[in-house]
């Protein structure tokens, strides 16, 4: 079984053939989604389109978005993870590449997600960029406080923080970055994460895989994704496809396995 980790297809990207993606997306082998929740306060908009009996989603606040409520509540979260539909709490983190949100916020709103994740069993969706140390300093922090389940979702960063993450019992997801030329380094670390806790993501309507790089991504191209993983991890596709199937449902456990 195919299963995008990571699509965003409440993205007004989508607007116009949202349907139309989903269709290709089951057409091209994929049978499952998680929808990513970008802020809280767009949950609603996330949350509807899992009403689709293939899509699931979750819910939390990126760290760029992370100044809208640098205030948010553990509990806010908590309560819209009640939601049958919701599989985890993110995508949340740190990114201190744009700097769109202040660090110190940034760093709040992250811990809030961890409290939530780790009350509700939830799997933690993180993002992080160019926050190495500082990502691993609070995922090791948390830690100690009570375990929580965490996601490390396209995952581009370094191999000490990958390490650092691994002795977590982190999970990794693999993206269309793969794929690109220029990113050998990714493609080491790659080699070198836990063989059954790595799944696929597209991160649409980003990060498109070659050969379709520069144009909207989509579900139905997770297939080059996967196909660059079995590449680099030296695995058949088919042994590709089995791993990262449970490795998914290993950490998603509120959705029920097929």
């Amino acid at each position: 079984m195919l299963i995008d980790s990571h699509v965003n297809l409440h993205a007004p990207q989508f607007d116009e053939d949202r349907e139309a993606v989903i269709s290709r997306a089951l057409a091209s082998g994929v049978r499952l989604m998680v929808n990513i929740c970008d802020r809280v306060s767009n949950f609603d908009k996330v949350r509807h389109v899992a009403q689709h009996p293939d899509i699931w989603c979750t819910v939390g606040t990126h760290p760029h978005e992370a100044k809208e409520d640098p205030d948010l509540a553990p509990e806010t979260l908590i309560r819209l993870a009640r939601d049958p539909r919701v599989v985890g709490i993110g995508e949340c983190g740190l990114d201190f590449h744009y700097d769109l949100s202040p660090r110190d916020v940034q760093a709040k709103v992250f811990r809030a997600h961890v409290v939530a994740a780790r009350e509700t069993g939830l799997p933690l969706v993180v993002h992080t960029r160019e926050a190495d140390e500082v990502m691993g300093d609070i995922l090791e922090e948390e830690y100690a406080v009570g375990p929580f389940r965490i996601l490390m979702h396209c995952y581009t960063s370094g191999p000490e923080l990958a390490r650092r993450c691994a002795a977590l019992g982190a999970w990794f997801s693999v993206s269309g970055i793969a794929t690109f030329k220029a990113a050998e380094d990714v493609r080491e670390v790659i080699r070198a994460m836990p063989e059954d806790r790595i799944m696929v993501e597209t991160d649409c309507p980003y990060l498109a895989p070659v050969p379709y790089r520069g144009r909207r991504n989509e579900p139905a191209m997770l297939p080059h994704v996967l196909a660059k993983l079995a590449e680099i991890r030296g695995w058949s596709l088919k042994e590709a496809e089995q791993r990262t199937e449970d490795a998914f449902f290993a950490l998603f456990d509120r959705i029920p396995r097929p």
